[in-house]
């Protein structure tokens, strides 16, 4: 069984992020409208956030499972096995644990290395992850029924050419940016046909605060 996807996102009027910078207390402030199981992310994006730290040589954490706990998991693409700071994302407070998803290309000495700092990971997909198949994998072995996606244009792209993605949410910033380099929260091949447009269902809208109005859509199968 797959999960529903949502996309959530802020941009400019425009479509363009140069030297913007949006209310990041605002979109978080509504991606917790959702209940969501899982969280997922690209490896580009963890490795973009600021304020990071280096796990250290020797350094261990014990992972508790509480039943209990209602945090969503930390889902994150990573198959050329780039991100190795695990222990500073588990400490984190907002997701209960962590899953990598790689595919049959991932070094093994990656794979050795997530099971050495006990991140579960799910291996799908020969020279990418299979993303149609990972995604069945954390429903089955996680019950993961709902997912955000936080992350940038590429892991964006392929969910939504992969027709993956139930819902897309967007923030439109009042805001006129300009240029000739846009920032896409949608990057995709140039389509070779009509067939690979995605219609989109206007299911709500709403101006949250300074004028920043959220949108919803239902992508049409």
């Amino acid at each position: 069984m797959l999960p529903e996807i949502i996309l959530h996102n802020g941009i400019s009027v425009d479509g363009r992020m140069d030297w913007f910078t949006g209310d990041i207390g605002l979109y978080y402030e509504l991606a917790m409208r959702w209940q969501i199981d899982a969280m997922l992310s690209g490896s580009n994006t963890m490795l973009a956030a600021p304020e990071q730290s280096p796990d250290q040589p020797g350094e261990t954490f014990e992972v508790k499972q509480d039943p209990n706990d209602s945090r969503p998991l930390a889902v994150v693409v990573d198959s050329r096995g780039r991100i190795h700071n695990w222990n500073f994302w588990r400490k984190q407070p907002y997701w209960r644990n962590l899953v990598v998803l790689c595919s049959r290309s991932t070094p093994q000495s990656y794979l050795d290395e997530l099971r050495g700092k006990q991140v579960d990971y799910i291996v799908a997909g020969d020279n990418h992850v299979d993303l149609r198949a990972a995604l069945e994998e954390l429903n089955e072995r996680y019950g993961v029924k709902t997912i955000r996606v936080d992350s940038g244009g590429v892991l964006n792209g392929v969910l939504l050419r992969a027709g993956l993605v139930k819902q897309v949410s967007v923030l439109i910033n009042p805001t006129l940016v300009g240029g000739t380099s846009p920032r896409s929260i949608f990057t995709a091949p140039d389509l070779t046909s009509a067939e690979g447009i995605l219609p989109l269902k206007l299911i709500h809208v709403e101006n949250v605060r300074d004028d920043v109005v959220w949108l919803k859509y239902e992508v049409v199968k």
